[in-house]
């Protein structure tokens, strides 16, 4: 791989750096530091750093970080954060909602909301940003992504841009078939038209659920495994006895038995370990091999 500390860049506008902490950026908040930082200041400037790097460099994507485990020995490539120039929202007549890759879901549904657009407030049940939607189909309390979903657009690893309708998406299951190296910028989005009032009222409805069934406000990094065909991961992960068990800094939530909480001094292996641990219990038991649904990337 090439040696990130020699390359030569061209004039970027966005923040570039070297050997940053990723840490910050996960809400796990462990994890090591990545070879190269970069936040771009908009979609031009990403794809002039993307033109310049080698191919070989690989390429981490940060929204907000909340389906995120960085190891401890940190990421031997380029993380790139996709910050303000990504979070515009925008709607027309239509109730077509259009939104950039670094945009909160939960803003996107607010705003939308406010503005009389229904069929977006399931966002408010995503903890993630539209890029993280879209890569996993994000999907929460009756929606997911695809149902609302009407084109994408996205930077290849040659920088180069592309368009994605719903025919090229491929979305199944906390899943699309766009190829990993696609760096999702911005997303169209089909609404309808409705109350606000009563739609914001949808939305505290999911909130008020969330809170009362999910590890809200803790260091955790949302849903950790999917839920198997026919099966949910919580209960399996209840079954075999996991509720409240800690393992060095990380535990399992003792309200939602697929959440995993990292405590303070927690280290990323510690929350990797006890995952596993669940994985090969649950699997003893029951013959389901639970899978990650949590982003794990770095070296140990």
């Amino acid at each position: 791989m090439t040696d990130v500390s020699t390359l030569t860049l061209p004039p970027l506008r966005g923040q570039v750096a070297n050997n940053v902490s990723l840490a910050p950026y996960s809400w796990f908040r462990v994890g090591g530091p990545a070879d190269l930082f970069f936040a771009p200041e908009d979609e031009e400037d990403l794809s002039q750093f993307l033109k310049a790097l080698p191919s070989d460099i690989p390429i981490l994507v940060l929204g907000l970080g909340s389906n995120l485990l960085v190891r401890d020995g940190g990421f031997r490539g380029a993380a790139i954060k996709l910050g303000k120039g990504f979070q515009s929202i925008s709607m027309d007549d239509k109730q077509l909602v259009t939104a950039g890759a670094g945009a909160a879901d939960v803003k996107v549904a607010r705003i939308a909301a406010e503005a009389g657009i229904a069929g977006l407030a399931f966002l408010r049940g995503i903890p993630g940003t539209i890029g993280g939607a879209l890569r996993m189909n994000g999907g929460a309390y009756g929606g997911e992504t695809k149902d609302v979903f009407v084109l994408a657009r996205g930077l290849d690893r040659s920088g180069d841009l592309h368009t994605f309708d719903l025919s090229v998406m491929g979305f199944s299951y906390r899943h699309c078939d766009v190829p990993d190296d696609i760096i999702f910028t911005e997303a169209v989005f089909q609404g309808r038209q409705g109350n606000s009032a009563a739609i914001l009222a949808e939305m505290n409805t999911i909130t008020e659920a969330r809170s009362s069934s999910q590890p809200v406000n803790t260091r955790t990094g949302g849903s950790t495994f999917r839920n198997p065909q026919g099966y949910k991961a919580w209960e399996l992960v209840d079954q075999a006895g996991f509720r409240g068990f800690k393992k060095g800094g990380a535990e399992v939530s003792p309200l939602h038995t697929n959440f995993l909480i990292a405590h303070e001094g927690a280290k990323a292996s510690d929350i990797e370990s006890l995952g596993e641990e669940i994985r090969s219990r649950v699997f003893e038991q029951s013959g389901i091999l639970l899978e990650w649904e949590i982003k794990r990337v770095g070296e140990p």
